[in-house]
């Protein structure tokens, strides 16, 4: 089963050098690994430069061209014809060894799946629970394990606004629980998202979908609608033994004005692409939750170390909201 790497970049030479030293231990290596630079500058350009590896081909991408869903599509129109699979990984990731072994071994028992995704390990702490086990009210139980829930989910549950649907799934009302919630069980998860930056998918699934060029820059949301369109049409998994830690470098992201309203709208874009006609109930369900979200941020002005951070992503989730109103987003899928 031949397969394909493609690595987005932004201004991450030093965290990409040390995920590609990684893919070199690889149990099972690409066989091709292109690396897709959206980089002002040539740092990027330059450390690639200075050690080999096998496979990889590099390209620097122009303005036109450049953002997460912009250079996943580049990359896409620039792999061999004859890739069957084809991964991403975030530039900040570190794989363990078998990674691409245990990500190949589900198209293999699952022959109807169009796309599989790698489990994060460094991001949550689990513990396995005995039979019988009841979650408190700051837990979160899944078959037979349980993690501490954030305030965000705590205040959710009191008010009843909790997803009522299985991690990786999209509840009418959206805001569901991310593939994050699953897990370390060594076990293979039907879902209906996937984390871009942990993913793979069928080459021929890009025949009829591509990422959704709405989503400009950061892209923040951009795989959960990308995926959530792929439900549609077939079956996707996340296979924990497909195991990888995530730094979340700071460089390249956003600032938080910004980002506060990308949550807010790219979430409304992602909902109203998944379920264009929710019901009322969902649709106020919807706004409850991005209105409490909201509010835990202004409150984390007094509880957080990083008040000006946690200030200014409130007031763009704010803005963002008000600007629903007036401006919705409009879909655009290439």
């Amino acid at each position: 089963m031949k397969f394909s790497l493609i690595i987005c970049t932004y201004k991450r030479a030093t965290p990409l050098l040390t995920l590609l030293e990684s893919v070199e231990k690889q149990t099972v290596y690409p066989d091709e690994i292109l690396v897709v630079d959206g980089s002002p500058d040539d740092f990027t350009k330059a450390a690639l430069e200075e050690k080999h590896f096998k496979g990889l081909s590099y390209f620097k991408v122009s303005e036109q061209d450049r953002g997460l869903t912009r250079q996943r599509n580049f990359g896409i129109n620039r792999l061999m014809q004859e890739t069957e699979i084809v991964c991403f990984l975030d530039d900040d990731t570190v794989l363990e060894p078998t990674y691409f072994a245990e990500i190949l071994s589900v198209y293999k028992l699952h022959p109807q799946a169009l796309g599989v995704g790698g489990y994060i390990t460094n991001e949550t702490t689990w513990q396995q629970t005995p039979a019988g086990y009841k979650a408190k009210t700051n837990e979160f139980l899944y078959d037979g394990w349980k993690r501490n829930d954030g305030s965000r989910f705590v205040a959710r549950k009191k008010l009843g606004l909790d997803s009522n649907v299985a991690p990786g799934f999209a509840p009418e009302y959206s805001h569901g629980r991310s593939i994050g919630f699953l897990p370390p069980s060594g076990k293979i998860y039907e879902v209906q998202q996937l984390m871009g930056g942990v993913s793979s998918f069928r080459k021929e699934v890009f025949d009829r979908l591509r990422f959704s060029t709405y989503f400009e820059g950061y892209g923040l949301y951009e795989d959960a609608d990308f995926t959530l369109r792929l439900s549609n049409l077939g079956k996707l998994y996340v296979n924990t033994n497909a195991r990888l830690a995530h730094y979340h470098d700071a460089s390249g992201r956003p600032n938080k004005y910004a980002y506060g309203k990308m949550v807010v709208r790219n979430g409304w874009y992602v909902w109203r692409s998944k379920y264009p006609k929710p019901s009322g109930k969902a649709k106020l369900k919807w706004h409850s939750i991005t209105l409490l979200l909201t509010l835990i941020r202004y409150g984390n002005v007094f509880t957080s170390s990083q008040k000006k951070q946690a200030f200014t992503e409130a007031l763009g989730r704010t803005v963002g909201w008000w600007s629903l109103f007036f401006s919705k987003p409009k879909q655009k899928l290439s």
